[in-house]
């Protein structure tokens, strides 16, 4: 008997029929002889939803409350789903992150997981039910719901399979798997049968959307297998697990890529003739960090050993903010001007092979300057390069760069 716990997402049970479809999945596995433990997202763009009615009441919304609210599309999804399963003939019990065990930070919005107190699950488990967890949130030290952020179900499956010891996490969404990029873009993007925890964390890190990092995070932190399959269907997915030693050395042998991420939720932003002296870089991002601000990319370039001009990358949605922060502290410092770009987007090839491969850059950076594409900033990762682009031209250079490195 094998204990699997399976995610599915808002799309996979966004109406009444998907729910009963996921239900009807559910029990087969269950009647296949295994444990099941269900998380579940929101039916849909229920979560869009509360937060817009949220916004007509108030702009400045109590951060307990603003949990409390967002909490309850989940618990529509598992009381349903619960009901669905009852419905084909099999016991379950849909129960909310803090009656599952979820415990958290007390951090409301963005709290992380600390622990997984399991013995209601594993006693529900035990009276052979089938479990169905809201995911998304869990309890702080004080009893008060608190959510993990956005694509936090797939956290609260990864981390409530490891804590159980499960065989393996299925993830359902609308997609087949991970693929060597968006098909939207490159039409003969081609499946992944397999990818590396360290792979995904990267794809997933620089704009690919089908797994939110953290979750990814902690698959790899307690080298749970996650398999990301489509709800919509019965084909097998892309098995996220950890690869052999063996596996990595024949990879880094063949000097592949694994796959192209592509993010265009990102903008520019230039502090310019800083005065070149200890302390300018820490005064600048601590003050970003200070309001949460992610800061990705950063090249600094030096005029004459007097002054220096720093760019950075953030998301799209911190620019305002950013923008802010750093005027202020450009005016401490006595930098002559910032500036910014919102019309740029970030292209990065990621794969293992890649690691002790002479001329991946170079075919890289050739290949972009073949197609008349500029580069303005780059970062690497020991499985990595990343590029900034103009917007307008990212979806060619997914497609050249796919090409190019024979990933169809």
């Amino acid at each position: 008997m094998a204990l699997i716990v399976q995610k599915y997402g808002g799309t996979s049970v966004g109406s009444a029929e998907r729910i009963q479809k996921a239900a009807e999945r559910v029990v087969k596995t269950k009647r296949a002889g295994n444990e099941v433990v269900v998380i579940v997202s929101a039916m849909g763009h229920t979560t869009d939803e509360l937060v817009s009615l949220l916004k007509q009441i108030t702009n400045n919304p109590d951060p307990r409350e603003y949990d409390m609210l967002l909490s309850t599309g989940e618990q529509v999804s598992a009381a349903l789903l619960a009901s669905a399963v009852i419905e084909l003939g099999e016991k379950a019990v849909s129960l909310t992150g803090g009656q599952a065990g979820v415990i958290t930070e007390d951090i409301p919005s963005k709290a992380r997981i600390k622990a997984v107190k399991f013995e209601r699950l594993k006693k529900e488990l035990a009276q052979d039910k089938i479990v169905i967890v809201t995911g998304f949130q869990g309890i702080d030290s004080k009893g008060d719901i608190t959510t993990i952020g956005r694509g936090g179900s797939d956290t609260s499956a990864v981390v409530i399979a490891a804590s159980l010891k499960a065989d393996v996490c299925e993830i359902y969404t609308d997609v087949d798997g991970i693929y060597t990029t968006d098909p939207r873009v490159v039409a003969d993007a081609r499946k992944l049968d397999r990818i590396s925890h360290e792979e995904m964390l990267e794809m997933a890190s620089v704009g690919a959307q089908v797994m939110h990092p953290r979750s990814i995070e902690c698959g790899k932190i307690y080298g749970m297998d996650i398999h990301v399959r489509s709800s919509m269907n019965e084909n097998k997915g892309t098995l996220i697990t950890k690869f052999s030693p063996k596996e990595v050395k024949k990879m880094e042998k063949s000097g592949l890529a694994t796959g192209i991420a592509f993010d265009a939720n990102v903008a520019k932003v230039g502090v310019l003739q800083v005065p070149d002296r200890p302390g300018i870089a820490s005064a600048l991002f601590s003050a970003l960090a200070a309001e949460k601000i992610s800061v990705d990319m950063i090249i600094q370039s030096i005029h004459g050993g007097k002054v220096a001009d720093m760019a950075f990358t953030v998301s799209r949605a911190d620019l305002k903010k950013t923008l802010e922060v750093a005027w202020k502290i450009a005016k401490k410092l006595g930098a002559a001007e910032v500036v910014s770009d919102s019309g740029v987007a970030k292209i990065s090839l990621v794969g293992v092979g890649m690691v002790s491969a002479p001329g991946v850059a170079a075919k890289m950076f050739e290949t972009l300057a073949k197609n008349n594409i500029n580069i303005q900033m780059i970062s690497t990762s020991e499985i990595r390069i990343s590029c900034v682009v103009n917007g307008k031209q990212a979806k060619k250079a997914v497609q050249v760069l796919h090409e190019a490195f024979g990933l169809e």
